[in-house]
């Protein structure tokens, strides 16, 4: 593994922490701005619209700067809003914080993406990107908790110091690890967003954001799932969810691998496997050892797309593909985004707490007849000796890796 992979993977690490950290500290943030636990629940919001508007614009706004110049410039930012949130003396200004740490989420992934791909041979690219990304769900499995556990020991600021420190360690490894490589000459902004008159780009982009939100229906309401429908009491929901988060970090690894060997069906086998177990979920959620198995499954099987969805829309870039890479990272969140507004809904509407299981299951769905509609017009628009093929990641037709230039 290249040590550069290592330095992306830690500010990933850095990044991710931050961006769940609050959902562990609500009560503390609460009390000391004095307000309410929903206000306090709006930072996590505004940091998804900040990775919604920072993905595209800031990527758009730097095709010309080299990656790794680009990439410190991010982390830079990403620390400067920890700092500010860790100092604020009024929830604006922690608001303000968020969002600006926030900013900088989309673009690194999205240039990271592009950098981890061109760090490897093409027959492992959607392994590389699952490493990098290996950090985002070790923020699951072990930021969150621990920015909660220091944080309600220290206050809730300490936790936001951690991740300084996590996003100097990330900064100082991209500044000693990463190559110094020129971007190329056709990478501007221009040919950037030629990607996106391709029809198929943006089919790529609506079967992540479809796709993946049938995850965040379910999961973001998995604590009143877990203990108001399965019998759990509150305190077993951290190993909870650090049992989703395992599931996490094996569903990105295995996803990774299985894209490398076979995009398309991995793709395919994926969006069906995260359908399927949504549905199961409504039922299973009624029994504590189904319910614990069935949320680890669903963590694999729901993280394990990111990897192959996020190759699959650089590829279909045919060129320079930072920007829609990027733009694939604010799919990823406007997706988790709404979902988990349909998923509140179908609450809301009185169809308990397991609704939101089922209803990610037809979201799900309908990503994965965009995702037919998406190979059945590539393979019609295609000669045949240039078809991606259902079996193979790579083919002599596809663009090489955007940051070997």
């Amino acid at each position: 593994m290249p040590l550069a992979l290592l330095a992306l993977a830690i500010s990933a690490f850095g990044i991710g922490t931050t961006e769940f950290v609050t959902n562990g500290l609500l009560p503390e943030v609460a009390g000391d701005f004095d307000v309410s636990i929903p206000t306090a629940g709006l930072l996590t919001s505004g940091y998804a619209l900040g990775v919604v508007v920072g993905a595209p614009v800031l990527t758009a706004a730097t095709t010309r700067i080299r990656r790794k110049h680009l990439l410190i410039g991010l982390m830079v930012l990403f620390i400067a809003g920890n700092l500010v949130a860790a100092l604020a003396p009024t929830y604006g200004l922690l608001m303000t914080g968020r969002v600006l740490s926030a900013l900088c989420h989309g673009a690194f992934f999205g240039v990271g993406s592009v950098v981890a791909a061109g760090l490897v041979s093409p027959d492992k690219k959607a392994g590389a990107i699952s490493l990098m990304f290996t950090g985002l769900t070790l923020a699951n499995v072990l930021g969150m908790p621990m920015g909660t556990v220091l944080g309600q020991h220290f206050g809730w600021r300490s936790a936001f110091w951690g991740v300084v420190v996590l996003g100097l360690v990330g900064l100082v490894g991209i500044a000693t690890l990463v190559p110094n490589e020129q971007v190329a000459e056709e990478s501007n902004l221009r040919s950037e967003l030629a990607a996106f008159r391709k029809p198929q780009v943006w089919l790529g982009l609506a079967v992540t954001a479809i796709g993946f939100s049938g995850l965040l229906a379910s999961f973001t309401y998995v604590t009143p799932m877990m203990t108001d429908v399965a019998g759990f009491s509150s305190s077993s929901i951290t190993w909870l969810l650090a049992l989703y988060g395992l599931g996490l970090v094996a569903g990105n690894y295995f996803g990774g691998k299985a894209a490398d060997r076979a995009l398309t069906a991995t793709i395919f086998t994926l969006l069906i496997a995260l359908a399927v177990v949504l549905l199961l979920f409504t039922f299973t959620a009624h029994n504590k050892v189904a319910a614990v198995i069935t949320l680890f499954v669903l963590g694999g099987v729901g993280f394990g797309t990111i990897p192959p969805l996020q190759t699959r829309v650089m590829q279909l870039a045919g060129g320079p593909a930072t920007l829609v890479s990027a733009a694939n990272i604010a799919a990823f969140n406007l997706g988790a985004a709404v979902g988990a507004w349909l998923g509140g809904a179908a609450i809301d509407a009185g169809l308990g707490y397991t609704s939101p299981n089922w209803v990610g299951a037809v979201i799900t769905t309908v990503g994965i007849f965009l995702a037919v509609v998406s190979v059945g017009m590539e393979r019609r628009n295609r000669p045949k000796n240039t078809i991606i093929a259902a079996t193979g990641a790579s083919t002599e037709s596809a663009p090489a890796p955007a940051s070997r230039t």
